[in-house]
């Protein structure tokens, strides 16, 4: 990783780098291990008084994440966090608990340019990517606050906030080689969870990337004709362009591709969108997560019912694929799948 001589912030920087740095200004290594894990987590510990002493005089080590609102769920497990960055930039993220262990949904970007209708972010438009240390930045504030509100820690990542990770995939990838650093938060690369529309080159990428993160593919739509509609960057990647990139993915890594559907009352939830999903997925390492909508103002279709939920999940059981009813969680504050927005990007 590199750093610009602007830039005053540390915490993009891998802990080798923070070593050089050190050794440069005459401070020994062994302070380079409280300072890593101080910039990753957001705990301060073990400081002695020469890095005291060097980092009084270098302000703005830490990338601003300034905490604009905060948004609990009324079952308590969920809560949404708008965070605003230094140049007044505003992304949110989330926290989510489950069985006593938290979740962080983090954003890569501002805004989202893949344009999927029923997303509130694709409906915000593209503004710009975030920088490494704007996504460590999320993770430590949503760190600290489990600390001092439930002396917990994070467990797992799920890159599904705000933005398209594969699209700002070099910044994506640094991140979480830092988020997996077992002398930072030291989450492990299994419990990583990359979410994508369907960023062909980046699944391709992700396939020979050394870290064994999971892999999320948005489809929502089991054919061109019935994908374009909802997914617009599917005229760039069209389905057997995607599917040939979630095989490769499965073949060189050995792992199952998730496959996300958000189910559309009247749009594709019925049973023979469901066979021709089936279809498509015949053959593959998959495991598919049914998500009935979630609300957003900026379209107008609802989530199905019930029955039309688990009569489409038959259909999969039936072809033998493995399948989910996904969870929904924060729907209340916004926070579930697809409803993340900045108060000034809401629409």
């Amino acid at each position: 990783m590199s750093v610009e001589s602007t830039d005053p912030s540390l915490d993009h920087l891998g802990f080798e780098e923070v070593v050089r740095l050190l050794d440069a200004e005459g401070i020994r290594r062994a302070h380079a291990v409280p300072l890593f894990r101080w910039l990753q987590t957001g705990r301060r510990l073990n400081f002695e008084a020469p890095l005291e002493r060097w980092l009084a005089a270098r302000p703005g080590v830490c990338t601003e994440a300034t905490r604009v609102s905060e948004t609990p769920s009324a079952d308590g497990e969920t809560r949404k966090f708008l965070l605003r960055l230094a140049d007044g930039q505003e992304v949110e993220s989330v926290l989510m608990g489950f069985k006593g262990r938290h979740t962080a949904c983090l954003s890569t970007q501002v805004g989202c340019a893949m344009g999927c209708v029923f997303c509130a972010t694709g409906q915000m438009g593209f503004r710009r990517h975030l920088k490494v240390g704007e996504i460590i930045a999320q993770a430590r504030f949503l760190e600290t606050w489990l600390r001092e509100n439930h002396d917990d820690r994070l467990r797992n990542i799920v890159m599904m906030g705000m933005g398209e990770p594969l699209h700002n995939f070099e910044a994506t990838m640094q991140a979480l080689e830092l988020l997996t650093d077992t002398r930072g938060l030291g989450i492990g690369a299994p419990r990583v969870t990359i979410s994508t529309v369907g960023h062909v080159p980046g699944i391709r990428k992700l396939a020979r990337h050394p870290k064994r993160y999971s892999l999320a593919v948005s489809l929502h739509g089991a054919t061109d004709e019935e994908r374009e509609p909802l997914v617009p960057i599917n005229r760039r990647w069209p389905l057997v362009e995607l599917m040939d990139a979630c095989r490769e993915f499965s073949e060189i890594r050995n792992q199952r591709v998730f496959i996300a559907w958000t189910l559309i009352a009247g749009v594709n939830d019925d049973v023979a969108q469901a066979r021709r999903l089936a279809e498509l997925l015949k053959g593959m390492d998959v495991h598919v997560n049914l998500i009935p909508l979630n609300p957003t103002d900026g379209y107008a279709p609802q989530a199905p019912g019930a029955g039309e939920v688990l009569a489409f999940q038959r259909v999969l059981q039936d072809a033998g694929l493995p399948s989910t009813i996904r969870q929904r969680k924060g729907i209340d504050v916004g926070a579930g799948c697809g409803q993340l927005a900045t108060r000034s990007g809401a629409l």
